[in-house]
């Protein structure tokens, strides 16, 4: 079956897209696996487009051939919140629209990121995985290393996972 989408890199100017597809997706995915609540309180501050993403020219966009944006997904040298661990990148914000899942889109997103990940010098990559989102990053070869909490600030903690991959 022939691909029915490309990825391009992500620009500041996606930022309304990026966060229509980011609070559509969390909204609707992650419904199944928090308490509602939980996703309420945290759809604000996880469902908008990171400007630092778009600009770093490591963010990406899925776009169908009807130039709607399906996914985005992207990765950074430091961890949500900062540090930085040489050889190390992180997997950030990724998204696909909940009518297009099963399409390869979120595995085409992680490829473009992992490539431009090993060129730039990264061995490995982990991310703070939503607990619906598990089964996902396994599929693309990433290992469950446990529960965490992440500080979202405004004190409220999300529970996700920790995962971890090889480059």
């Amino acid at each position: 079956m022939a691909q029915l989408f490309a990825v391009r890199p992500a620009t500041p100017g996606d930022v309304t897209e990026v966060t229509e597809l980011l609070t559509l997706s969390y909204s609707r995915l992650m419904a199944e696996a928090y308490e509602p609540q939980v996703l309420a309180a945290a759809l604000p501050l996880i469902g908008v487009a990171n400007p630092a993403l778009l600009g770093s020219g490591r963010y990406f966009m899925a776009v169908a051939q009807d130039a709607v944006a399906v996914g985005c997904g992207g990765w950074s040298l430091e961890r949500p919140g900062g540090g930085l661990e040489p050889g190390l990148g992180h997997v950030r914000h990724f998204a696909v629209h909940p009518d297009h899942l099963g399409r390869g889109i979120g595995r085409a997103l992680f490829r473009a990121g992992a490539a431009q990940a090993r060129h730039a010098g990264m061995t490995r990559m982990e991310c703070y995985a939503s607990l619906n989102a598990e089964g996902f990053y396994r599929a693309l070869g990433f290992r469950t290393l446990g529960p965490i909490q992440v500080d979202l600030g405004q004190g409220l903690v999300f529970p996700a996972l920790g995962m971890g991959a090889e480059l």
